[in-house]
This record gives C-alpha cells, structure tokens and sequence, in this order.
C-alpha cells in the first residue's frame, strides 16, 4: 500500500514541476530565453520545450502506451540531468535544485509504477515495501 501512495504523490508531484515549468516558460518567455541563452541554449527550444513539458506528464499519467510512458520517463530522466548539469556547468549550482528535486521524484515514480498500474512496465522492478 505505501508503494502504491508513493507512486501517486511523487507522479503528481513531478507532472506539477513540469506542468508550472511549462506555464513559466509561456507566460515569463524572455525570461526564460535570458536563462536559457546564459547556460549556452538556443532560444528557439523554448517552443519544443514546452510541448515536452506538457506532454512527458501526459504519457505517464494516462499510459495509454506502455512504450510511450517508459520514452517519457526516459525523456524526463535525461532532461532533468542535463538540466541540473547545465547549471552546474555554468557555477551556479542553486538552479540545479528543482532538477534534483525531479530527478528524486522520478525515481520513486518510476520504481513504485508497477506496484499501482494494473499493466507492468517490463522495465521496472516490482516495488517491495
């Protein structure tokens, strides 16, 4: 049961941190761009980024595809760690927080996710808590 509970509250919380990364880069656009142009990132990803944010918690929350939910994971595992690279890259390791946060929330979903879906991911172990 506290798998179950687990997968749930780290699921939500991650989908939260990419759905407001999301709505911060539609609605603070310069900004971002400022932030992304100081860590060496060109500013025409902010468009394709915000589809990824929205759509990665899409495909894991729904699961419509089994495929596509673990992409997704895989997609917001190497988001989160360049992200948080990308900061430290540039000595400001303060900005690779939320990154770290998310990257901890997405292990835990990840492993508990077999423990509350009904359809196992064959690439995740059975959670035993």
């Amino acid at each position: 049961m506290a798998a179950i509970y687990t997968y749930w509250i780290s699921t939500a919380l991650l989908c939260l941190l990419y759905l407001a990364s999301a709505y911060m880069y539609v609605t603070k656009g310069d900004r971002v761009r400022q932030v992304l142009g100081e860590l060496g990132y060109p500013s025409y990803l902010v468009p394709f980024m915000i589809v990824v944010k929205i759509l990665g918690p899409v495909a894991i929350l729904l699961r419509f595809s089994m495929a596509l939910s673990d992409l997704a994971y895989a997609g917001i595992f190497y988001h989160l760690l360049l992200a948080g690279l990308a900061y430290v890259g540039v000595r400001k390791p303060g900005g690779a927080l939320p990154a770290a946060v998310g990257l901890a929330l997405l292990a835990a979903s990840f492993v508990t996710q077999n423990a509350a879906r009904e359809v196992p991911s064959p690439y995740a172990q059975a959670a035993t808590f």
